[in-house]
């Protein structure tokens, strides 16, 4: 169960993090402003959609954090992440392999050069 007042002030937390007015975080995340004034009063709990276009807009937050309240925000070196591992893949698409070297468990091994 999520901690309402807890989660208040890790939103607000975001919000300032970013520098943007509530109105501008609902616009973001694509929520109605009145979503996340009813969200920051208490007045309403934060639906599991809500939760999901935080963490898909804001690549920073952390999930587990944003519920939870553990780990960290800004998320740092987490390489868990769509957008980084999508950016793994790209750089290794643009490398080309040079040499290969398969080694056996007799202690011999083999080197393959492009050339």
């Amino acid at each position: 169960m999520v901690n309402s007042e807890e989660f208040i002030k890790r939103l607000e937390k975001i919000i300032n993090y970013y520098d943007l007015t509530a109105a501008a975080f609902a616009e973001k995340v694509e929520v109605q402003r009145s979503s996340i004034s009813h969200l920051l009063s208490g007045r309403n709990k934060p639906s599991l959609e809500f939760v999901l276009k935080v963490v898909t807009h804001f690549p920073e937050v952390n999930l587990y954090w944003l519920l939870n309240g553990k780990g960290s925000f800004p998320q740092v070196n987490d390489y868990n992440t769509p957008s980084t591992t999508i950016k793994k893949e790209k750089e290794a698409l643009r490398k080309e392999v040079s040499k290969v070297i398969i080694f056996y468990t007799d202690g011999t091994f083999e080197t393959f050069d492009k050339n």
